[in-house]
């Protein structure tokens, strides 16, 4: 009774206090692991958030969609009114036809500038990001070459623990001569 009283007595649990000493508790592990896949997916819900805009910039947002549907759908539906009125059709066409070339250039330097601008933004937020991405291959590729160093032969840990933190580097290419006998041979060992 008293081996009892010891271990388990007093609000205690000796058992389960010596056992967690050699594996850990599978309840704290839990309750651990479910913190981390919290806080990661925080951490991921905040890099892909997008930034709060103020109405002003979302009604301009919408007027800076318009331009290219409205001129695709007005060019559709001058092809529908020439099928369904003729008539009235070539009516309009005829005023276009008397509009001034000056103003059929100012016209074109519009629509340039416009769509050029959008376009010139548009690649300039993909190059933005390009070099964002770019900008962490470093660190990638070192986590790469330490997680390809843990590999080893067949599995195994590696031997040269140097060999996990050298820069890779590809050779030069040697100037080609007809008399180098070393290169003639190590191509054809290469096949």
């Amino acid at each position: 009774m008293g081996v009892i009283e010891f271990l388990f007595g007093s609000g205690r649990n000796v058992v389960a206090e010596t056992a967690e000493v050699s594996r850990s508790n599978a309840e704290g592990d839990a309750a651990r692991d479910a913190a981390l896949r919290m806080a990661a997916m925080s951490q991921f819900g905040a890099e892909f958030a997008l930034p709060k805009k103020s109405l002003f910039d979302r009604v301009i947002d919408g007027l800076n969609r318009v331009p290219r549907p409205a001129m695709a759908l007005g060019t559709l539906g001058l092809f529908t009114a020439a099928m369904i009125d003729p008539v009235w059709f070539g009516a309009r066409m005829t005023g276009i036809a008397l509009v001034p070339e000056p103003l059929w250039w100012l016209l074109g330097a519009v629509v340039s500038f416009y769509f050029g601008a959008r376009h010139q933004a548009k690649g300039q937020d993909l190059q933005r990001q390009m070099a964002a991405t770019l900008a962490g291959a470093p660190q990638i590729m070192a986590q790469l070459r330490a997680i390809e160093g843990l590999r080893g032969p067949e599995g195994a840990a590696p031997a040269d623990a140097a060999a996990e933190t050298a820069p890779e580097t590809t050779p030069e290419p040697a100037p080609e001569t007809a008399a180098n006998a070393a290169l003639a041979d190590w191509r054809q060992a290469r096949g």
